[in-house]
C-alpha cells in the first residue's frame, strides 16, 4: 500500500509539472488505435441491429481484458524486478492516465486566442477539445464551449480516474480510460454507431455515475474556497437545481456546480455535424460570460484536483 500512495502522489505531480507532451508516445493513443481497427473490422454497415450491438460488446470486452492483461503484466514484472522499478513504472502509469494541465494548457489557448481579439484561431482552438461546430460561434460561444469542456473534463479527465486509481491502481486507471476512450470514438448517436456503440456509451455512464457526482460535491467544496470569483452558495444551488439537464445523467453535474460558482449560463443548442440540437441551459444569467471565465473554470479545476488527491490519499492512508 505504502509503494501504491507514493507511485499515486508523485504521478499526481508528475501530470501537473509536465502535462501530456505530443513527442511522448501516450498508452491512450495505443488504447485509441486499437479501438479504432476493432471498430472498422466489426462495425459493419450491411450487418443486422441485433449483430452490431453483439459486436459492439465483444469490442468492450476484448479492449478491456487486452488493457486488463497489459497493465496488470507490466507492473506485476516491474515489482517483481524491483520494488523502486515498480513505483517508479506506476508512477509513469499514473502521470498518464491523469490530465489535469493538459486540460488547463488546451483551454487556455483558448484564452489567449480570445485576449489577442483573434476569433478564427479562437474557434480553432476550442475546435481541439470539443465535439460540437465551432464555425459560427461568437466569442461568448467559443468562452462557454471551453468552460464547458474543463467543467465536464474535471470529473472524467481528472477526478474520476483519480477515484479508480486509488481503487484499483493503474489497472482499473487504464480500465476507465479505456471506457472513456471507446465512448469518446464510437458511443455517439449517429447512423453509424447508433447500435454498435451502445454497451460502450452505456458503460461510459455506469462507471461515471459516482465520479461525477464527487466531482460536483469537490467543485462545489472548492467555490467555498477563498476567491472573490466565485460563489460556494451558487454551486449549490445551480447543481442541485441543474444537474440533471442533460441527455447524460453525468455530464451536467461539474458543468452546472461550474456555472452557479461563476455565476454564468452554460450550455444551450449546439451545432453538431450541422444539425442544431437542442439543449437546456444550465445555471443562471447573473452576467454576461467573459474569456476570463475561463481562466476562473481553470482554478476551480486545479482547486478541486487538490482536494480529490488530498481525500484519494487520506482514504488510502486510513483504510
Amino acid at each position: 500500500m505504502i509503494y501504491h500512495m507514493i507511485a499515486f502522489g508523485l504521478g499526481f505531480c508528475l501530470d501537473l509539472l509536465l502535462g501530456d507532451p505530443y513527442w511522448l508516445p501516450h498508452p491512450i493513443r495505443l488504447i485509441g488505435n486499437f479501438i479504432g481497427i476493432l471498430e472498422k473490422k466489426m462495425n459493419k454497415k450491411e450487418c443486422s441491429e441485433r449483430y452490431l450491438v453483439r459486436a459492439g460488446r465483444g469490442m468492450v470486452a476484448l479492449v478491456l481484458l487486452t488493457v486488463l492483461m497489459v497493465t496488470a503484466f507490466l507492473l506485476i514484472l516491474a515489482y517483481r524486478i524491483h520494488p523502486v522499478a515498480g513505483v517508479i513504472l506506476e508512477m509513469i502509469m499514473t502521470y498518464q492516465i491523469l490530465a489535469t494541465k493538459c486540460l488547463k494548457v488546451e483551454s487556455m489557448k483558448v484564452y489567449e486566442q480570445l485576449q489577442k481579439q483573434n476569433l478564427p484561431a479562437a474557434r480553432k482552438a476550442v475546435s481541439m477539445i470539443v465535439g460540437r461546430d465551432t464555425e459560427q460561434l461568437d466569442e461568448t460561444g467559443v468562452a462557454k464551449a471551453a468552460i464547458e469542456t474543463v467543467a465536464e473534463n474535471a470529473s472524467d479527465g481528472v477526478i474520476a480516474p483519480m477515484i479508480y486509481l486509488a481503487v484499483g491502481g493503474p489497472v482499473l486507471g487504464f480500465a476507465y480510460k479505456a471506457v472513456n476512450t471507446m465512448d469518446s470514438m464510437v458511443g455517439y448517436k449517429n447512423e453509424k454507431n447508433l447500435y454498435f456503440g451502445r454497451f460502450a456509451a452505456k458503460l461510459d455512464d455506469v462507471v461515471n455515475f459516482i465520479p461525477s457526482r464527487v466531482a460536483a460535491l469537490l467543485m462545489i467544496v472548492a467555490s467555498f474556497l477563498p476567491g472573490k470569483r466565485f460563489s460556494g452558495t451558487g454551486a449549490w444551488k445551480i447543481w442541485r437545481r441543474d444537474s440533471r439537464k442533460h441527455a447524460s445523467p453525468n455530464s451536467a453535474q461539474t458543468e452546472s456546480a461550474c456555472a452557479g460558482s461563476l455565476g454564468i449560463q452554460l450550455a444551450g443548442d449546439a451545432s453538431y455535424f450541422g444539425k442544431t440540437v437542442k439543449k437546456p441551459t444550465i445555471g443562471d444569467a447573473l452576467r454576461p460570460v467573459k474569456p476570463e471565465d475561463i481562466r476562473c473554470a481553470n482554478v476551480l479545476l486545479y482547486r478541486m484536483a487538490f482536494l480529490g488527491m488530498a481525500v484519494c490519499l487520506s482514504l488510502l492512508y486510513f483504510l
